[in-house]
């Protein structure tokens, strides 16, 4: 009998080891691949802590955090997204603004279109045939898609877009749709758009920020959530993690991080 309570002892206290030991699991916007792989990189260096990155799109990801999916960390790449789990009580609390998004212009370094900040020549190249191909992510279920569509509504372009729209499921397939030659030009993540993956191919035009609704992108701990979760999102507002994400072309949070 001792040994048998022995051994439910142990087991117990081998399978709290074991769950306390787990990385914690983050759901990130697509948009933050390069960013925060690094971030991850430099979070490991100082704490030994390896956390588990997925990317998609936020409206997807909320979804599977919606359905039971176990992350503990959701980093969104917009606000509402984040605010709709924490009105279901699924999060820690509203969470913070982690980042500043920004649009831009991702057009082959071959291609025709003039590079023009007011996006003049958009219209003019979708007109003449100079355009056959635009790439946005989906503005259901992915911020930058729906940024991308209020730039297109802003120029008065979302209707006679229509036919030639390439739809990504999030924004990098987007930018990766402009990259591999399947589309002439895509509205997507100004971030993915400076990254060394890209600029080799490509150039970049950023969009201004009058054209669509700033994008602040907030993170959110899901209830559950444990330190190491906690310290990894904390981390993104250390002098560090903040130096990575504007490196990355991310735009800093202002002092107002709460709804």
């Amino acid at each position: 009998m001792l040994q048998t309570t022995l051994f439910i002892g142990l087991l117990i206290c081998g399978l709290s080891t074991a769950l306390a030991a787990t990385p914690p699991t983050v759901a990130a916007a697509s948009v933050l691949r390069f960013a925060l792989l690094e971030i991850a990189d430099a979070f490991t260096a100082q704490t030994g802590i390896l956390p588990r990155l997925s990317f998609g799109s936020s409206g997807n990801l909320r979804r599977q955090i919606a359905q039971g999916a176990p992350f503990a960390l959701f980093l969104s790449a917009d606000e509402a997204f984040p605010l709709d789990l924490a009105r279901e009580g699924l999060t820690q609390d509203n969470g913070r603004i982690y980042a500043v998004g920004r649009l831009a212009l991702l057009l082959p370094k071959a291609s025709p279109l003039l590079s023009d900040g007011t996006l003049s020549d958009l219209g003019d190249a979708l007109a003449d045939g100079r355009l056959k191909h635009l790439a946005i992510a989906n503005p259901e279920t992915a911020p930058y898609g729906r940024a991308a569509r209020q730039v297109l509504e802003y120029l008065g372009l979302w209707h006679k877009a229509q036919p030639s729209l390439v739809i990504g499921e999030n924004v990098a397939q987007a930018a990766q749709f402009v990259s591999s030659g399947t589309a002439g030009a895509g509205l997507v993540a100004y971030p993915l758009a400076v990254s060394f993956r890209l600029v080799a191919c490509c150039r970049t035009i950023g969009i201004p920020s009058e054209m669509y609704t700033q994008m602040n992108q907030r993170g959110v701990l899901i209830k559950g959530a444990g330190e190491d979760a906690r310290d990894f999102f904390y981390y993104l507002f250390s002098p560090e993690g903040r130096n990575i994400l504007q490196r990355h072309g991310f735009g800093a949070p202002h002092a107002v991080t709460t709804p």
